[in-house]
């Protein structure tokens, strides 16, 4: 077993497009004082297509070593290492997020194609829905510095993503944006329930401000337009079936159209957060 305490944060790095993501990556690991593990799966079929086998790899090397300097202007003393792996990208982030504190990895690009069709097979999408650790889907694009913003419809598991976006608000000094979404025809759309489940998770975070929001209409569609305005947006994995191997139709809307980074909390035993000293099954 992998104490959290000395738990990775891992970034996959594909190309040079990935380098926000590593930025991002190197804020998460500095704030949870964690290192930093840098991948990226080699691409054995363009190397045997170059004229030489030696010229993708070297181009590996120099993508993971300017990467690490990305990462280092985040904090010189941040400890970062690097490893070209033979896996393909899912089955690398996946198998190594069994021993990992957060999998960061970028979106190919998805949020910038609204109401196109996502492949099922998009690395982001698959590793959200595999992974056995917290997932950050990073964007290209630079989000606004705006509020943190969180779902929560009163599962426990939104509560586990409550106590991490309250975390992640407190770190980032932000304000944290709580959102409950009564679906049409749902009757149970009392302000207080939402104002009660924040107010108790969040004696942990006393000095973060919190909004709190209960808003009619379809839950992925109301999140993602919360996100607008939002530095990231926190989700549940699934409400209603924690287990490993799937997404909710919810995280996977925020996932695939958020235009902010959205974090995908799973794989935290019932007493763990964010900041928990207990150990991983």
């Amino acid at each position: 077993m992998t104490a959290v305490t000395d738990a990775p944060v891992l970034a996959g790095v594909g190309s040079e497009r990935n380098l926000p993501l590593v930025r991002m990556a190197a804020g998460e690991a500095v704030g949870h004082e964690r290192p930093l593990r840098l991948l990226h799966a080699f691409d054995w079929g363009a190397a045997l297509a170059a004229p030489s086998v030696a010229g993708p790899h070297d181009a590996a090397e120099e993508l993971l070593a300017r990467a690490t300097e990305v990462a280092k202007d985040v904090d010189e003393n941040l400890p970062v290492s690097g490893e070209i792996s033979e896996e393909p990208t899912v089955d690398m982030l996946v198998r190594r997020s069994d021993t990992a504190f957060l999998v960061a990895v970028g979106d190919s690009g998805m949020s910038t194609r609204p109401g196109s069709c996502v492949p099922a097979d998009a690395p982001a999408v698959q590793v959200a829905a595999r992974a056995g650790c917290p997932v950050l889907v990073g964007r290209r694009d630079p989000p606004p510095e705006g509020p943190v913003l969180v779902g929560v419809d009163g599962s426990p598991d939104s509560r586990k993503a409550l106590a991490w976006a309250f975390d992640c608000a407190a770190r980032r000094e932000a304000r944290l944006v709580a959102v409950r979404v009564a679906e049409p025809g749902c009757a149970d759309d009392d302000p207080a329930v939402l104002t009660g489940i924040v107010a108790r998770i969040g004696e942990r975070w006393p000095a973060v401000p919190v909004e709190c929001h209960t808003i009619r209409g379809y839950p992925g569609a109301v999140l993602v337009e919360q996100t607008r305005s939002a530095q990231l947006g926190v989700v549940a994995a699934r409400a209603d079936q924690p287990g490993r191997g799937m997404l909710g139709s919810v995280s996977q809307t925020l996932v695939y159209h958020s235009p902010a980074p959205v974090i995908v909390v799973r794989g935290l035993a019932p007493t763990e957060g964010p900041d928990a000293r207990d150990q991983r099954p």
